[in-house]
Order: C-alpha cells, then sequence, then structure tokens
C-alpha cells in the first residue's frame, strides 16, 4: 500500500478495448462522479492520443463531482486499470503519460487485469491470492501468489498466442462461413446468419461490405451474439469455437495457477467481460467442466461488477482506506 495522501478524492479508471469508465471516489468509499468515454487504443492511435481521450472522460466525471474542470491536481490517487497496458514497458509508458496529465499526487498504471482479480478479492486481505481471466473485446489473464509474485501474459494477439475474445470469435466465424459458402469448409448456418445480423444476402455481400469499409471493422463484434446462437442451435462449427474458446480460458487459468505454485490449493478463478459476464451456458459449462478436471482445486467466480469498481478498490488501498470505505464502494456496484 501507499503512503495515505490528502483527503482529495481519488480517480478511478477502467479503459477497455471497447470503453471507458472513470470514477471520482472520495476515500470514504463514496462515489462522488462518474463517466463514460470511448475505446483506449494506444497500439492504434499512440499513446499520448489515447490518454488525451481519457482527458475528456476525467474532464466530464470531475464535472459530476462538482469538481473545478481543467483545474490543477484535483485527485489524490489516480488507479488507472487499462487495456493494451500489457508489457512493464508499455505500462511505464502509460504511467509516465497520466502522471503528466497532472490528474493528482499519485499515479498507479496497471493492465485491466488487475481490476478484476482486485474486484474478485476480499477486502479484509483474508485471501491474497487468485486469478483472473478477462474475455471481452480480448483475452489475457493475471495470477498472484500470497507473496505477492505475479504471473502474467503477453496478450498482444496471435503472435504471442492468444485466441478468441470478442474480435477473435468474430473472426473465426467470418472465416469459417466464407468458406462454407465458397465450398472450401464444411457447411455451417453461420454463412447465412452472419450476413442476415447486417441485412446483407450472402457472406460474399458481407466480405466486400467489410473489405470497402461500407461496414465498420469495430462492428465485427456484432457477431458474437449468432455465433453463440447458431452453437445453441447445434451447428457444429459454432459450437467448436465455443468449445475452444472455453479451452482457451482455462489454459490461461491452468498456467498462471501452476506458475505460481497454486494448482495443488484452493484458489479463486475470478472470470470477468462481455464474453464471460452475458451468461452463454454452453462457455459456462464446457469451462467449469473443463477447470474441474485440470484444476481440481479452483472454483470459479464470475465477476458481474464493472471493473472500474476493481480500479477503485485498489485506489482505496493504496490511500489505507478502512473496510467500511471498500464496502461503501462495492455497494454502489452492486457488488457488497
Amino acid at each position: 500500500m501507499g503512503l495515505t495522501l490528502s483527503g482529495a478524492p481519488c480517480l478511478a479508471i477502467d479503459a477497455g478495448n471497447s470503453k471507458t469508465d472513470v470514477a471520482v471516489v472520495a476515500p470514504d468509499g463514496t462515489v462522488l462522479g462518474s463517466a463514460r468515454g470511448g475505446e483506449f487504443q494506444p497500439p492504434r492511435v499512440g499513446v499520448e492520443a489515447a490518454v488525451a481521450a481519457l482527458g475528456a472522460a476525467v474532464e466530464r466525471a470531475a464535472a459530476d463531482a462538482g469538481l473545478p474542470v481543467g483545474g490543477g491536481r484535483r485527485f489524490g490517487q489516480v488507479s488507472a486499470c487499462l487495456a493494451n497496458a500489457d508489457l512493464p514497458r508499455e505500462e511505464r509508458e502509460l504511467a509516465e503519460a497520466v502522471t503528466a496529465r497532472g490528474w493528482g499526487e499519485a499515479v498507479h498504471v496497471a493492465n485491466d487485469t488487475f481490476a478484476l482479480l482486485r474486484a474478485g478479492l476480499p477486502d479484509d486481505g483474508s485471501l491474497r491470492h487468485g486469478v483472473a481471466v478477462v474475455c471481452g473485446a480480448g483475452i489475457n489473464c493475471v495470477g498472484r501468489a500470497e507473496d505477492g509474485r505475479v504471473h502474467r501474459f503477453p496478450s498482444v494477439g496471435l503472435i504471442s498466442g492468444d485466441w478468441g475474445g470478442g474480435g477473435g470469435l468474430a473472426t473465426e466465424a467470418l472465416w469459417h462461413a466464407a468458406r462454407a459458402e465458397d465450398g472450401r469448409g464444411e457447411p455451417t448456418t453461420l454463412a447465412r446468419t452472419l450476413p442476415e445480423h447486417f441485412g446483407l444476402p450472402s457472406m460474399y455481400a458481407l466480405i466486400e461490405a467489410l473489405h470497402l469499409g461500407e461496414i465498420s471493422g469495430g462492428r465485427r463484434y456484432e457477431l458474437v451474439p449468432p455465433l453463440f446462437e447458431a452453437a445453441r442451435d447445434g451447428d457444429g462449427i459454432a459450437l467448436s469455437l465455443v468449445r475452444r474458446q472455453a479451452e482457451e480460458i482455462v489454459s490461461l487459468a491452468v498456467v498462471a495457477l501452476t506458475r505460481l505454485g497454486l494448482l495443488e490449493t484452493a484458489a479463486p478463478v475470478y472470470l470477468g467481460g462481455g464474453i464471460l459476464t452475458s451468461g452463454q451456458a454452453l462457455l459456462d459449462d464446457r469451462l467449469a467442466e473443463r477447470l474441474a478436471e485440470r484444476a481440481p482445486k479452483a472454483t470459479a467466480h464470475t465477476v458481474q461488477a464493472p471493473p472500474v469498481l476493481g480500479a477503485g478498490l485498489l485506489a482505496l488501498d493504496r490511500v489505507q482506506a478502512d473496510e467500511g470505505a471498500h464496502a461503501r464502494l462495492r455497494a454502489t456496484y452492486g457488488a457488497a
């Protein structure tokens, strides 16, 4: 924990691939203001532009809290849990950029998986170890041992061995659907349902629309629900993708548990992100089955609270807030 700062409110930021949430949190855990921003994509737009976009959401949250807009250091602790802060080098660069904005007295930047892990862990310190797997637009995992050791993955895409998440599932669904329509692949109802989602008559029309930018690439995430629907209807290709996603999530968790010496310990595995909180029974059941087989002492817990809760709890930790403050913040986000 860091040193107790002034009585100034904390700033909690959860910035994801698809959206950003910002909360202004008093030292007693009261949420004074909040705001939502857009996607956080420093690899695509650059660190400075991405952090500048965060600034717009911070200003809206400050205004919502009744704080001076555009003023100096209005916050004590700044806790920023950011997607795409996947490597220690990226964390350092983002921390420097956030610090340079002058929002607070102290800044802590971490990958957004740490927000999920903190949201899952109890506030009284009775449990300090566990694993968190985020499967939303992308996929990532972090684990922490009782002694503070951390295991994480680069999680920068296919080049680091990653598979799945909303973007990965959509891409795989498109690949199989295209090959089914042109005869190179196995039949799948996805060849019909994916273009139908956009009101188009064929995969050829969908391929053309995506290639020419008539449908933005960001809208590929919309194809994940039709994929799960096809799996529920018994489509073999769709079902294989759902099962593979479950296997990837379990593999991340098991490797983290193993590397931290937790495989033979009763350890929580916290699950979060849009894919894992959407109540997809096929995915959830397969995941539970495979986790029980590969890590029988681990227990899976889905964290429905928004990740900004974890960022806020980390900020309260660093200002040494009491358990009442943590409980008040949890209650605000329905996680009491």
